[in-house]
């Protein structure tokens, strides 16, 4: 009982001990409580199921949502650069013209390819794509012009600096037109970073949530033992004493709900793999779902520990210390 409680009163005698039993003393003190609160979960297992099934389907909505930010920024990351300039040159340029305007371009510091579409390539796959190849035989000249793709360096794909690469090769004396598409791509980028707020503001409230569970979890079960609580206090324990246990709990809460929430999450991908697979495929484009690596699984142990932590800690903050023998 003496390595285990401190003693309250004071003028009490206080045995020497040597600072390897304090430390050995204070890690089998931890040790058997943490164990003991692990028992105490095993001993009510109705509303301990019901409390970590909460806690799990609360943990998979922000797991989740980091699943779908994650997959879809893996995604997005695959798709080819939009940022390109199509240049639409006159129709007075010979072949050696454009060869040396592309060998000119292709040695700009802001350009990182030139791809060269000759009028009369254009000119054939137009045949084949719009169905009017037979009305277009009848044309006395090819009506389409030369044109020069451009894709800029990746310091140069912003709207600013695509730009001003724009108004330059619009400049030059062989471009009659050219076009800049990357309006789409800032309203895509708006979105996705509209959807991360929204992702990161709903992931914060559920976790704020799960926090509040432990902590009103813990406060019943503080309740539900007032009478030991006052007996523990009665012979010499100590408010940090009493409190570790029910802190264990909540450590404890979070880890079982993290596994729950780490296998809501498997079930549910291993659910949509399916439908996933059939949509990339009506688009041609191949898509895996990722799920939680082995170093993110544990990320998200530790992050649920340290929520039941904190919620035990608010709880049991307040109302062991209010709890006073008689």
């Amino acid at each position: 009982m003496s390595l285990l409680f401190e003693r309250r009163g004071e003028g009490a005698t206080e045995r020497k001990i040597s600072r390897v039993q304090k430390l050995i003393s204070w890690w089998i003190s931890h040790l058997r409580q943490a164990t003991s609160s692990l028992g105490d979960l095993w001993r009510t297992p109705a509303p301990s199921l019901m409390t970590i099934l909460v806690l799990g389907f609360s943990l998979s909505l922000p797991a989740s949502l980091y699943i779908v930010n994650k997959n879809g920024q893996r995604v997005a990351a695959q798709w080819e650069n939009p940022a390109q300039i199509s240049v639409f040159l006159k129709k007075n340029q010979s072949t050696d013209d454009i060869q040396r305007l592309v060998n000119d371009l292709a040695t700009w510091t802001e350009v990182k390819k030139v791809e060269w579409l000759s009028k009369d390539d254009a000119l054939m796959e137009f045949k084949e794509t719009s169905g009017f190849g037979n009305a277009l035989n009848y044309l006395d000249e090819n009506p389409l012009p030369d044109v020069l793709v451009i894709s800029p360096i990746s310091s140069e794909q912003g709207t600013e600096h695509a730009e001003a690469l724009l108004n330059e090769l619009t400049s030059l004396p062989a471009v009659a037109m050219a076009k800049l598409d990357i309006q789409w791509l800032e309203r895509l980028n708006a979105m996705v970073g509209l959807l991360e707020n929204t992702f990161s503001g709903l992931a914060t409230l559920l976790c704020l949530s799960v926090i509040l569970i432990i902590g009103n979890t813990i406060r019943l079960s503080i309740l539900s033992r007032r009478t030991e609580i006052e007996v523990m206090k009665l012979v010499g324990a100590t408010d940090p004493f009493i409190q570790r246990p029910f802190l264990y709990a909540g450590v404890w809460y979070g880890v079982f709900g993290a596994f729950l929430s780490w296998i809501v999450i498997a079930l549910l991908l291993w659910w949509l793999e399916s439908a996933v697979n059939e949509l990339t495929r009506l688009y041609d484009y191949p898509i895996q779902l990722s799920g939680l690596t082995l170093s993110e699984s544990l990320l998200l142990i530790v992050i649920a520990a340290s929520m039941g932590l904190m919620g035990s800690w608010l709880s049991v903050r307040q109302h062991i210390r209010a709890i006073e023998p008689v």
